[in-house]
């Protein structure tokens, strides 16, 4: 790998790691990556494309082939020893992250430290793959036993890099498994690193990070060696993962889009409304993310009470260099997806809607070669615009009024995205009816944006199959294997 800034600390190993070394591409490139807040280049990695797969999924079977016959504390202490290395490097992986993505620092070393928190909640759980017994009388013993599937696969998405490639190898590596894992195109230098910080702590092709392009994607998706295949990303590529993994007929977990809803009552306090609205969408990652509740259903009580305090909430907001540590909000992850944002921004104006505050970072001429967008709030918002219909992955929420409930939660549920949803009320009995009618996989109720260690998350509809980060994760990651034995 190529340093083309060295005051940040990159991989210094070429080529892509996996099977216990690091191997030059055969089909792939040699790609640059591309400092999203000033649009310089950062480094050099290698890319893998088709004719890399075999290759690949062949050492992580060799890894699968040792580590299934490990012991449970054996897992354990590795994952532990793993999440250490998280946390002792956490400033390095967190400069490093901030550079490739865009987000800020303070919120890339979070992201770290979750990273780690993860791999020591699987390390506490390799136990838990547990079988059953079922009586069959004094003659026999029937028994159920929990094995690893074999090559897990995941691909992951760009707005948390090296959190999402722990939190997705968490679980198939606590049971037995082998994981090949896919770091997204735009963002992948946090993850090479990581790869070289743990070199030597599992055996050679059980952990195996691979950038690839859309071809090695979808030859890993479809190959009869991997057992099977988890996804962070969009609808489109999850519909296309589906497709690719029933040629093999393999089990599949998704975590798709959201276009979330919040919904506050008529008796929820309009200044924590506006608070919570704020937060709900994940300004400090420009909005990026499935989570974000960028739909507001207000009733039409406190509607104007709490739409006249947003703009002294965003406030603190301001997109800045993602490596200053004073930064709150960082850059979009590349300039394509900035024009495509703005397009949006556009659309909502052209479709009557109006627009509070926000647009394109304009004055600051530190900014103007990078990917930034100021936080964006529309009113007057109604559910046919395109802003309030499809996930923009954009600093932009839409505000909606509301006085009938019914007519609210039709309009809530009517999108093909079921992932999150805020609640406000005060009324006990409003906040269980409300959290019972919506479609969505995670409700929060009075709080907004949570992720608890430990709880299933995973959306409802088109936002995803399957739960992750709870024991429902690690079980999925298993087959359940019956054995009878005749006594007699």
């Amino acid at each position: 790998m190529t340093s083309l800034q060295p005051d940040i600390r990159f991989p210094s190993r070429a080529g892509l790691p996996f099977g216990g070394s690091w191997v030059n591409p055969v089909a792939g490139s040699i790609v640059t990556s591309v400092n999203p807040a000033n649009g310089r280049p950062l480094a050099t990695f290698a890319e893998a494309g088709a004719g890399d797969v075999d290759a690949v999924v062949a050492a992580a079977k060799a890894g699968f082939s040792a580590w299934r016959r490990s012991s449970p504390p054996e897992r354990a202490a590795a994952l532990r020893q793993m999440a250490g290395v998280l946390r002792d490097n956490a400033e390095e992986l967190a400069i490093l992250e901030a550079a490739d993505c865009g987000n800020p620092v303070r919120n890339a070393r979070i992201d770290v430290l979750i990273a780690a928190a993860s791999l020591e909640f699987f390390a506490g759980l390799v136990t838990e793959a547990k079988g059953d017994t079922i009586p069959v009388g004094p003659d026999a013993l029937n028994f159920t036993r929990r094995e690893p599937r074999g090559v897990v696969a995941r691909i992951v998405a760009f707005n948390h890099p090296l959190m999402f490639v722990a939190l997705k190898a968490a679980a198939p590596l606590a049971v037995g498994n082998s994981v090949i894992i896919k770091p997204a195109e735009q963002a992948p230098l946090s993850a090479l690193r990581f790869a070289e910080l743990i070199d030597g702590i599992l055996p050679p092709g059980v952990f195996n990070i691979v950038p690839g392009d859309r071809a090695f994607g979808a030859g890993l998706v479809s190959h009869p060696g991997v057992a099977m295949v988890g996804l962070v990303g969009s609808i489109a590529t999850g519909k296309a993962v589906l497709r690719g993994a029933a040629e093999t007929i393999k089990p599949v977990v998704l975590e798709l889009g959201g276009k979330n809803a919040l919904i506050a009552c008529a008796d929820a306090d309009p200044e924590v409304v506006a608070r919570a609205m704020i937060t709900g969408m994940n300004f400090n990652w420009c909005g990026q993310s499935c989570g974000s509740t960028s739909r507001a259903f207000l009733h039409a009580s406190i509607h104007d009470d709490v739409v006249e305090r947003l703009v002294g909430e965003v406030a603190s907001f301001v997109p800045g260099n993602p490596l200053d540590p004073a930064t709150t909000m960082g850059s979009l992850i590349s300039r394509a997806h900035y024009d495509r944002v703005l397009d949006y921004i556009g659309s909502g104006e052209a479709e009557g809607a109006r627009m509070l505050v926000g647009g394109p970072v304009e004055g600051d001429a530190s900014l103007a070669e990078g990917a930034f967008v100021s936080p964006t709030i529309f009113v007057d918002v109604t559910s046919a615009m395109r802003i309030a219909r499809e996930e923009i992955f954009g600093p932009v929420l839409s505000v909606l009024k509301w006085s009938d409930e019914d007519a609210m939660l039709e309009e809530v549920n009517a999108l093909e995205y079921g992932l999150t949803c805020s609640i406000w009320t005060r009324d006990i009995s409003a906040a269980h009816r409300l959290s019972h009618e919506v479609e969505a996989g995670q409700v929060w109720i009075n709080d907004v944006g949570k992720h608890i260690t430990g709880a299933p998350f995973g959306g409802y509809k088109q936002s995803g199959l399957g739960r992750e980060g709870g024991i429902e994760e690690l079980y999925a990651c298993t087959q359940e294997k019956n054995v009878y034995v005749n006594l007699t």
